[in-house]
């Protein structure tokens, strides 16, 4: 099992960017999503397995926003209690892209390895992404034993 924290603002994957260079269209990502998967990788470097994660995987992902300076001293509490969540965009998905391009090369080698993925939002006053990476085999070596 793999397991970290990536601190700041956590970041989802924006819309493509185009651009047309000498009459070719160029896609590419924006740079705040650039930027956030970079980071993102710099932290999982520390984690990198010896060898690339190549079968199937568990991922599951938590997404800590910050809370809105506008909520109440009640709000913020029930907030960092996580009885109170994060109804606004982006969506989730969006964030497991922005993690899972990430992770490519770095953790496992593609992202059709990853089966089964559980993301989630939360409120915290320490914005922060935290994932935890599961290998299949290695879950069912454990249940086994």
């Amino acid at each position: 099992m793999i397991q970290f924290t990536v601190y700041g603002e956590p970041v989802a994957q924006g819309r493509p960017r185009a651009t047309n260079i000498n009459g070719h269209i160029r896609m590419y990502d924006p740079k705040k999503s650039s930027d956030f998967k970079n980071y993102v990788r710099l932290v999982a470097a520390d984690y990198r397995p010896d060898k690339l994660l190549e079968g199937p995987i568990l991922v599951t992902v938590k997404v800590y926003k910050k809370i809105p300076k506008n909520f109440s001293k009640k709000k913020k509490a029930a907030a960092e209690a996580g009885q109170l969540r994060p109804t606004t965009k982006p969506d989730v998905d969006n964030y497991a892209k922005s993690i899972k391009d990430a992770l490519k090369n770095v953790i496992w080698k593609d992202d059709s390895q990853v089966v089964d993925l559980h993301i989630s939002k939360w409120y915290s006053e320490t914005p922060r992404v935290e994932i935890t990476i599961v290998p299949l085999e290695e879950q069912q070596q454990a249940l086994s034993i």
